[in-house]
């Protein structure tokens, strides 16, 4: 088949089998790739009410295919099992180069079950498949053992690593690639971990079939010249996502101290300026990509130094703000440690912040943490970062298990400002005067992330726009936030951005070039075309996108006990605790407009009061064989 490599690569731990299977030309038509593929295998071939860290759990490797073509940033590979954060359906994805090597050496998808005797990774060289002793390497970080397995086996292997978190079976554990990108969500480096893998290498020296190659060269170049056309292109790059700091500050969308507020005094001295002038040695892109939004550079604090790559906007946003960290510095070390111990920088900093709250509160001791805490105090963070990842008291081995379930055990209250959806830490963004956003989290599929639909533009403007033409008319203007918008509204922009964006994590390519700087999303239809040979419109990706987000709500609702409706709400504290400062002082959503929210949300997509998707949805969309 053209644009794929044409193999599935599965392997079984347990009983040391490896077997290579041909790629189904139906599975392809009606799921196309990456987070389709992860939907339909879970779907079909995950036992029901499997523990997240049984032998039986999957773990999937999925590309896309557009992954590893000459088109703008197609180094997009998937992950996908039944999360340790939410115990529903997990899924993430990185960029970096894993993804093109994995098909250049044959193979789109990998399934892998079981569990081996002694630690251990996995060896993919073309034809070459090897379950290898990982005793070197246990124990070791995530860029340390990248770095060691590179001298080991060569630079142009790319490996997937996990660190002490994952070993530690940390639900909010990572998987590393590349010094610094991470597939950072749901807690996969976890299940990576509870089979006693350490890493995935990989090289791949063959190529891919393309359907009419002087019309895919052609319109792959033509893409690079589109995109470097953008208003945006030039201005983007040198800062990437932390050039959205300032904007998202100014509006009142920022979190601070566990999200007890939305705006920070010091916002000037932890963005994208600040990591060219205090951090940055140079621009890191992922495969193929014109736009490269890593920063790779160096931090030094009175804790240590570091080179790493970041911070992104997600990574400041939670440890500058939600965990109150006054310099870029600390900020930049806080995410290297993260990075090194293998646990998602959303997540661990959200931790943090959770329990110093309920230290400030007098909830939790000194003595169960083992130390004073507090917010604005790297050592602080530090701290509490090995403290979960290491699992080192008995407070750590509850904090390793995330927010909800921390809360849940601590209580006293706790379980109000324990910021998750689902079991998975809010990101980025506070929206108790942003319903839209609000919205998004809520209902996105693996938990209380944006990565689904990032729809803030849609409070401020009123209107769906790209990054670039936000940030351009600035947050000063008139185009501040506006009053709540209807749910109807909401409901119908939050709709079609959880369509659009995952569409792209079919592709198996980034959508920033769309998101950050307009670039029109028709062109990748017709790229998938030129490469594939198969006729596929946008409108064609968005029906098949709308048909797996059904998909995934309904793994949820089989794996999740009494899943439904009531793990559709925010937390508490956004609902009844007005925002005490910044622009949006005084402001709180009520309980009765966030139904208004989910009643709109769910009557748009055919899903009944509880938010399971009806008969005649699924029949609709493509899924009868569910009913």
């Amino acid at each position: 088949m053209d644009g794929y490599a044409g193999k599935i690569l599965r392997i079984d731990l347990s009983k040391e089998e490896i077997l290579k299977e041909p790629l189904s030309e139906k599975m392809c038509d009606e799921f196309i790739g990456g987070r389709g593929f992860v939907a339909k295998t879970l779907y079909e071939e995950l036992p029901p009410d499997t523990d997240p860290f049984d032998k039986d759990n999957l773990f999937i490797i999925a590309t896309g295919p557009l992954s590893g073509h000459f088109l703008p940033a197609s180094g997009k590979t998937h992950f996908g099992s039944k999360s340790p954060a939410t115990g529903g359906y997990a899924d993430s994805n990185m960029g970096g180069h894993f993804g093109p090597a994995l098909k250049y050496a044959g193979y789109d998808m990998a399934v892998i079950i079981g569990k081996t005797k002694t630690p251990s990774y996995l060896f993919i060289e073309d034809d070459t498949i090897e379950i290898r002793s990982a005793k070197a390497y246990w124990g070791k970080g995530s860029l340390t053992c990248e770095e060691m397995m590179k001298k080991d086996l060569g630079e142009e292997f790319q490996i997937l690593t996990i660190g002490p978190a994952g070993e530690n079976l940390v639900k909010f554990a990572c998987i590393s690639h590349d010094f610094g990108r991470q597939a950072g969500r749901t807690g996969i480096g976890a299940v990576l971990g509870s089979k006693n893998i350490k890493a995935i290498a990989v090289r791949g020296t063959g190529s891919i079939p393309v359907n009419d190659v002087e019309k895919a060269y052609a319109k792959g170049k033509d893409a690079f010249e589109k995109v470097s056309q953008k208003p945006g292109f030039k201005g983007w790059t040198p800062e990437g996502t932390a050039g959205i700091t300032d904007w998202v500050n100014e509006i009142g969308a920022f979190p601070a101290k566990n999200f007890q507020t939305s705006h920070i005094d010091h916002g000037h001295m932890i963005n994208g300026k600040k990591i060219i002038e205090r951090l940055k040695i140079t621009d890191k892109g992922c495969y193929c990509c014109p736009t490269p939004c890593g920063k790779y550079g160096h931090t030094k604090t009175a804790l240590g130094s570091a080179y790493m790559e970041g911070p992104e906007f997600e990574t400041i946003s939670l440890f500058g703000g939600s965990c109150m960290l006054k310099t870029i510095e600390e900020v930049a070390y806080a995410n290297f440690l993260c990075d090194e111990l293998g646990i998602d920088t959303i997540s661990g900093a959200s931790v943090a912040a959770f329990a110093i709250e309920c230290f400030e509160k007098g909830i939790i001791s000194a003595d169960d943490i083992g130390k004073k805490v507090e917010f604005s105090d790297l050592e602080s963070i530090v701290y509490l970062l090995n403290l979960m990842s290491l699992r080192q008291n008995d407070l750590g081995d509850l904090l390793a298990q995330g927010v909800k379930i921390a809360s849940e055990n601590i209580g006293n209250g706790s379980e109000k400002f324990a910021i998750h959806v689902k079991g998975l830490e809010w990101t980025g963004y506070e929206c108790r005067n942003a319903p839209s956003m609000m919205l998004a989290y809520m209902t996105a599929d693996i938990g209380a992330h944006h990565n689904r639909a990032w729809v803030l533009g849609h409070d401020v403007v009123g209107s769906a726009t790209n990054v670039h033409d936000l940030i351009s008319a600035g947050a000063g203007s008139d185009k501040r936030p506006k009053a709540i918008v209807s749910g109807k509204d909401s409901a119908k922009f939050v709709i079609d951005s959880q369509h659009t964006r995952p569409a792209f994590d079919l592709l198996g390519c980034c959508r920033l070039q769309m998101m950050e700087l307009g670039f029109e999303v028709e062109n990748y239809a017709e790229l998938y075309t030129v490469i594939t040979g198969k006729k596929m419109t946008w409108d064609d990706l968005l029906k098949i996108s709308e048909k797996i987000w059904n998909l995934t709500r309904m793994i949820s609702a089989r794996e999740i006990k009494d899943f439904g409706r009531n793990l559709d709400y925010p937390p508490v504290r956004f609902y009844e605790e007005p925002t005490p400062s910044g622009p949006n002082k005084g402001h709180c959503i009520s309980l009765k407009e966030l139904d208004e929210l989910l009643d709109a949300y769910y009557g748009a997509r055919g899903w009944d009061k509880n938010g399971i998707p009806t008969k005649k949805t699924l029949d609709r969309v493509g899924l009868k064989h569910m009913i």
